[in-house]
């Protein structure tokens, strides 16, 4: 497999970053610490380098019609300046990926009915997500852009990520910062290497936390990059790698693509019901499998739904290990480790639909050792506004 770099790999070595391969990108593990790295995060902030993620650009008069058709959600929905996290599925129902999607202002005001969406899907499926939506596009007055390689994404987390971004942004401006709500992006001034830039901010995040996502021109990256790491001098900002987003993730109970969810899988099972629209008037591919399958309930394909593992011990469950009840196996890890955050071990893990509500005690089969779990609401860490 080629390996691909982000603009930011040599920041990121300069940094002393360990890497890793994450969907074929050599991407930064940890810089130091991933515990210092994660309580960061929870408590002041840290920067991440997203630019592995896909980025497409949808644009023309069918627009939202066209990603009704492609997606399981509603887009035609959402308001100018909003997002949406959505699916994109098979005919059958399987997961191909989870993405945000950002409406956008016309991209000029003739009058003309152009639409404008952005599109941003998950590192490893980027190039598969841009194929199926040019492939759907058949019959739409669309344009289907991919400008992933030429795009990065770079990530402010934490309580004090907007004081962090506020330095950056033209005092005149700061309403439209402050003013953001969750799911919701806008163009804003932010100056790199001296420079005011319009750039699109996003405060989205997969972190639990507050933040923000800045898209940017590769060649503007590492100035962007360096300009945020001395916003953040004196409020706690420290580059922060993939090993503490995934504790980061977990613990606000979302679901990772190639772990909760997959081909194989399907959005009830994954407790993502509520992202389907069934109800929209327009025909979408998978809609005929998603509502059989909704019929059927949520583990309507294999006896399974997901559901959260609070560890009454001190030894964590891992991917893949097996879930016990009364010895028997009912069930699998998906994601699980230790919370830095709560103190005790924590899992996602699908398991067999009668044993999948709140309280029931279950076991991880922790090498032939048996260890208590017990199932709990989703998800484990919600922040404090």
């Amino acid at each position: 497999m080629t390996e691909n770099y982000t603009a930011l790999y040599e920041q990121h070595k300069l940094a002393g970053a360990s890497f890793t391969d994450f969907g074929g990108w050599q991407m930064p593990l940890k810089y130091s610490s991933e515990l210092a790295e994660h309580h960061a995060v929870r408590n002041a902030a840290g920067l991440f380098d997203l630019s592995h993620m896909g980025e497409v650009w949808v644009t023309g008069p069918d627009a939202a019609a066209f990603l009704d058709y492609a997606l399981a959600g509603k887009l035609s929905a959402v308001a100018v300046g909003k997002a949406k996290y959505s699916l994109i599925c098979q005919e059958d129902g399987g997961i191909i990926d989870d993405l945000i999607t950002y409406r956008r202002p016309a991209a000029d005001t003739a009058g003309d009915g152009t639409d404008r969406f952005l599109v941003v899907p998950n590192a490893g499926n980027a190039k598969v997500v841009a194929a199926a939506l040019a492939e759907r596009a058949a019959g739409f007055d669309v344009t289907v852009e991919d400008v992933s390689a030429e795009t990065s994404l770079i990530a402010v987390q934490g309580p004090n990520a907007e004081a962090i971004l506020l330095t950056l942004v033209p005092a005149e401006q700061h309403s439209l910062v402050t003013e953001l709500k969750y799911y919701a992006a806008v163009e804003v001034g932010i100056t790199v290497n001296g420079a005011v830039q319009d750039l699109l901010l996003a405060r989205t995040g997969y972190t639990g936390e507050d933040g923000f996502e800045i898209y940017v021109p590769n060649g503007d990256a590492a100035g962007l990059w360096e300009a945020l790491l001395e916003a953040g001098d004196g409020h706690g900002l420290i580059p922060a790698g993939l090993a503490c987003r995934d504790s980061l993730r977990l613990e606000a109970g979302m679901p990772l693509y190639g772990n909760e969810l997959s081909r194989e899988g399907n959005p009830y099972a994954a407790g993502l019901g509520p992202v389907v629209s069934l109800a929209k008037e327009s025909d979408f591919i998978g809609k005929a499998a998603l509502a059989e399958l909704k019929a059927l309930g949520a583990g309507a394909t294999s006896g399974r739904k997901l559901v959260g593992l609070k560890g009454l011990g001190r030894r964590a469950g891992r991917s893949h290990y097996p879930v016990l009840k009364d010895g028997n196996v009912v069930g699998e890890v998906t994601s699980g480790q230790p919370s830095p955050t709560l103190g005790y071990p924590i899992a996602l893990a699908y398991v067999d639909v009668e044993h999948s509500e709140p309280g029931t005690a279950l076991d991880i089969d922790l090498r032939g050792k048996p260890e208590p779990f017990e199932v709990v609401a989703l998800p484990f860490y919600k922040r404090q506004k």
